[in-house]
């Protein structure tokens, strides 16, 4: 069992998700790992005999079809990811893409797709208070179009396992980790400029998922995918495990960079701050322009986010292998030593 002696190919394998995960399939015993991105190699990049860094375009076929050649198993990770992005965009990536996913597995008879997909597919703008996957179904509307056309393609994937092609989806929920450039570094920029507020009362519950604890279960999805497994063509949740106060996460982080913690500032209250979403939305409508503070943004910041992942326990075997603690403690490590010198450097 495991990926030792495998041929895998990772879609996105210069991003967060994926140029990690490609780095633990090389760790494990993976015979040869293909890092496709649309992105050229990372200036750091692992070296490694086993790993191989093919530059291409998930919205060409051939592209695709050349990056599947001979492999085993295909981990999807690409996604065309925020909110700021025309819906054509999304479309090409997170649905078209995947599509030509599968028709190249289907071409090369890759045997395992295992798609990284995301909760905000399921994401309807009410309070998810620890329910499990079979309790999330796909919004009548879509809060955002990243996660209408990501359901898109995730509906294509799971729709697609057969006996020749076996499929599941594999999410985290509010990624973590060293080498983030997005998440934790966007709202500390907020934060370190004095333009932070907590929103709400400050007690909304969240999961988080350390990268190596996603890419773990990614990798688990490779022994799930067999026939008769309760696993096939099925949508499940990874996280650290439980859930954590969203904001004291965002404060703890951002007072370990020296910053003021949040909590001594005017919160901004729940009644003021969703009907300034959408006035931002309609201000953003005419503008042309698609505004930071929105409907989405604002409820994301408001609503309790935290899953029981009782069926990736069962169904992939999946346990965190890395605590929220000790995660925590090294992202923030990560963040004094990359990211606070250069926010220091433009902000002093």
């Amino acid at each position: 069992m495991g990926v030792e002696g495998a041929v895998c190919m990772v879609t996105g394998g210069s991003g967060l998700t994926g140029r990690r995960l490609v780095e633990m399939l090389a760790e494990k015993g993976a015979a040869r790992v293909v890092s496709f991105d649309i992105a050229p190699k990372p200036a750091d990049a692992m070296e490694h005999p086993a790993i191989e860094y093919q530059q291409g375009n998930l919205t060409i076929p051939d592209d695709v079809d050349k990056a599947c050649e001979g492999a085993d198993c295909v981990w999807h990770v690409a996604a065309l990811v925020g909110p700021f992005h025309a819906k054509e965009a999304y479309m090409a990536v997170n649905y078209q893409g995947s599509l030509n996913v599968l028709e190249a597995c289907r071409k090369h008879g890759v045997g395992k797709l295992i798609m990284s997909s995301s909760p905000s597919t399921r994401f309807d703008g009410n309070d998810i208070d620890g329910l499990k996957e079979d309790e999330l179904e796909y919004p009548k509307k879509f809060l955002q179009l990243y996660a209408e056309s990501k359901a898109k393609g995730e509906v294509a994937v799971l729709e697609a396992c057969s006996d020749s092609l076996l499929t599941v989806a594999i999410a985290p929920h509010q990624i973590y980790g060293p080498r983030d450039n997005l998440f934790m570094p966007s709202l500390l920029e907020a934060a370190g400029k004095g333009q932070l507020r907590v929103f709400g009362n400050g007690k909304n519950k969240v999961s988080f998922t350390y990268l190596d604890n996603y890419c773990h279960g990614l990798i688990l999805g490779y022994d799930a995918l067999y026939q008769g497994s309760p696993a096939l063509g099925n949508f499940y949740i990874v996280t650290d495990g439980g859930w954590q106060y969203f904001w004291r996460v965002i404060d703890g982080a951002g007072m370990a960079m020296g910053f003021k913690s949040l909590f001594d500032k005017m919160k901004l209250p729940t009644l003021l701050m969703v009907p300034v979403g959408y006035v931002c939305a309609g201000i953003g409508w005419i503008l042309g322009r698609k505004l930071r503070v929105n409907p989405f943004t604002v409820k994301m910041l408001i609503i309790h986010r935290w899953f029981d992942i009782s069926a990736a326990e069962r169904d992939l075997k999946y346990k965190p292998i890395v605590t929220f603690e000790e995660g925590f403690s090294k992202t923030i490590a990560w963040l004094k030593e990359d990211w606070l010198p250069t926010f220091k450097a433009k902000h002093g």
